[in-house]
């Protein structure tokens, strides 16, 4: 990347993407200066999460650099983000959405972009982006630098990186093989006595086992794959006198984030999660992961997992599976 030349990174969440390409960048742009409502630099992210990571990562690197970022996300106010953007800035990280808005009314200029990130690709292709991605580069000059990352390569992920990367360096960092050393998995498997009544003893079953952990379970992530089961799950473990509290993208920006830095402080003991919300999700030690739901795609239990037994820690992720999940199940034992 310090070479100039554009990158194509295949990399899983928890491999140091972050640092690979925030170095870089603050390397290129200590020389120059931004002008108003252009900005050098652009990072994309597919979640609000992942991009408010990202800047609290850049600005870990930059302590001692008068250099100047900007956080575009939902759930802000717009006149925020301008004064900030009417002011120039070297590096701008938002969701792609939010850019776009910024654009639409006339408050941003994206000609002056020497250095694009797209961040999760994978996750964006998820999301439904690929679309304003393909737009937000159309509006790039074409003599920009592109660094782009993603878990897996799909068939549009690789359309994307041939139509704007520019003989690119592709990276390959292999599946982190010591996940699997420093996670203890198991899987519960549960059948409801009634289909009216599964829902609420499968939730019984889950605090059966957090009770079973006992203090070992310092703290942990509970995923669901629906949002509206993290609330439901949420509600019912405040309920019984555990201490937990949702996260997922119909939640306002503000109590997101009061919501994970409680959880990154230690204030909370259980965060329900939906995935979307949990990627670029930080906290070094997360003792246990509770996958609820079983996920519809392998990768996403790679994701999930991966929150625990960090930096060379013991970690433990527990699954319930029923009769029903057995097709999801086997995908991910087959990964």
């Amino acid at each position: 990347a310090l070479a100039g030349k554009d990158v194509l990174g295949i990399a899983q969440t928890g491999t140091g993407k972050t640092a690979s390409f925030t170095l870089p960048m603050i390397h290129l742009l200590a020389r120059g200066r931004a002008r108003a409502r252009m900005p050098r630099s652009l990072v994309l992210c597919p979640t609000r999460e992942l991009a408010a990571q990202v800047a609290e990562n850049f600005d870990t690197y930059t302590k001692h650099l008068k250099l100047t970022k900007a956080l575009l996300i939902g759930g802000v106010s717009f006149k925020e983000q301008d004064l900030l953007i009417d002011k120039g800035v070297d590096v701008l990280i938002a969701t792609p959405g939010r850019l776009l808005d910024h654009f639409e009314r006339g408050k941003l200029l994206l000609t002056g972009v020497q250095v694009m990130v797209v961040d999760e690709a994978d996750r964006m292709l998820d999301m439904g982006f690929i679309p304003d991605i393909e737009r937000i580069f159309g509006l790039t000059p074409f003599t920009r630098q592109t660094l782009f990352f993603s878990a897996t390569m799909a068939s549009e992920i690789e359309r994307i990186t041939n139509t704007f990367l520019s003989a690119p360096t592709r990276i390959e960092v292999a599946r982190q093989a010591t996940a699997s050393e420093t996670i203890e998995q198991s899987v519960v498997m549960f059948k409801g006595s009634r289909r009216d009544r599964e829902a609420s003893e499968k939730r019984a079953v889950l605090r059966g086992l957090i009770d079973a952990e006992g203090a070992a379970c310092t703290n942990g992530i509970i995923f669901c794959n629906r949002k509206t089961d993290v609330d439901i799950c949420a509600k019912s473990l405040l309920k019984y006198g555990y201490d937990a509290a949702p996260i997922h993208g119909d939640l306002d920006q503000s109590q997101r984030t009061r919501t994970l830095e409680a959880f990154r402080e230690g204030k909370l003991r259980f965060l329900v999660a939906s995935d979307v919300a949990a990627r670029g999700l930080d906290v070094p030690s997360v003792s246990h992961v509770f996958n609820f739901d079983v996920p519809s795609h392998p990768e996403d239990y790679v994701h999930r997992i991966g929150r625990t037994g960090r930096a060379g820690r013991d970690g433990k992720a527990m699954m319930l599976c029923s009769p029903r999940d057995q097709k999801n199940f086997d995908a991910i034992e087959a990964l």
